[in-house]
């Protein structure tokens, strides 16, 4: 069954975008460029309740939450939302509890911050807090987002080491599982900035059943009933292996170079579509779209 919920997940905040600038309230519309360009908006119109759902900020991932978290919540606040919390679970006995149990069941939205995804998953996993999320994520009008290691902790499989320099020898790349909210894609951040569809190209090539998405900087995938949406300012990559005719994967040692012949390669930008059954994509603005004839 296609799950209920909505998943929209972030490659990353750019630099100039941060709520911790000093001058937040002098240079608002600097500030709130990244989130204005329709990512934090998009969650907020996407609820449930709009302006009045609960979101639920989930820091567990940074080493820095305090501050992550409050940049969040006033960006959230800025673009009127009534109901935002800061929710730090530090380890699994609070993500069991009955505490966080309760307003898991009561977020309409959860967001899920940068830093480490493997730290979320070993907190948060199997856990109490992870089974709510999961079954609203099937069962109810409910958000799951994610932002740099909460986009890549999504999926079945996530990618959670590997250098980007070095990411197409046999056995640089780390992979472990993810929250699981979504099957058969793996996802990796900050993806243009750092360079890293090699990252990407070795983990589609060991299993060519899954799609590769890199994300960029201020940039996201909005997926819903098995649709994905390109939304932000930049770049949204996607990488094909089922077409793939070779590789010397199999026959190279650790560390080798890896061959690849016949990958396929897809460039997304705002409001262009990708079907996750079709495995088509759908360029929003191309060139082959009729012009409206003037009247």
């Amino acid at each position: 069954m296609k799950p209920v919920g909505k998943l929209i997940v972030i490659g990353g905040a750019v630099n100039k975008g941060s709520f911790t600038e000093t001058d937040f309230d002098q240079n608002i519309e600097k500030n709130l460029n990244f989130f204005e360009r329709g990512i934090l908006r998009k969650i907020i119109n996407e609820s449930k309740h709009k302006e009045d759902s609960i979101i639920e900020v989930v820091t567990t991932a940074s080493q820095i939450p305090q501050i992550v978290g409050a940049e969040y919540k006033k960006a959230f606040e800025f673009l009127g939302a009534k109901n935002v919390n800061i929710l730090d679970i530090h380890n699994r006995e609070e993500a069991n509890s009955e505490e966080i149990a309760e307003r898991a069941n009561a977020a309409d939205v959860v967001m899920f911050t940068g830093g480490d995804q493997l730290r979320l998953t070993s907190i948060l996993g199997g856990t109490k807090f992870h089974d709510i999320i999961l079954q609203k994520y099937q069962e109810e009008d409910f958000i799951y987002s994610g932002t740099s290691a909460g986009a890549a902790a999504a999926s079945e499989n996530m990618i959670y080491q590997g250098s980007s320099s070095e990411a197409l020898l046999k056995g640089e790349i780390k992979t472990t599982q993810g929250l699981g909210l979504i099957d058969n894609v793996i996802i990796d951040t900050h993806f243009v900035q750092r360079g890293r569809i090699g990252r990407l190209f070795q983990a589609v090539v060991n299993n060519p059943r899954t799609l590769g998405i890199g994300l960029g900087e201020d940039t996201g995938l909005f997926i819903y009933n098995d649709v994905m949406t390109a939304i932000g300012s930049g770049l949204v990559i996607l990488v094909d292996g089922r077409f793939i005719k070779d590789t010397n994967l199999t026959n190279i040692n650790l560390g080798e170079p890896i061959s690849i012949d016949n990958l396929t390669v897809h460039v997304m930008s705002m409001n262009d579509h990708y079907d996750l059954t079709t495995k088509t994509m759908t360029i929003e603005n191309s060139q082959f779209n009729p012009v409206p004839q003037d009247k």
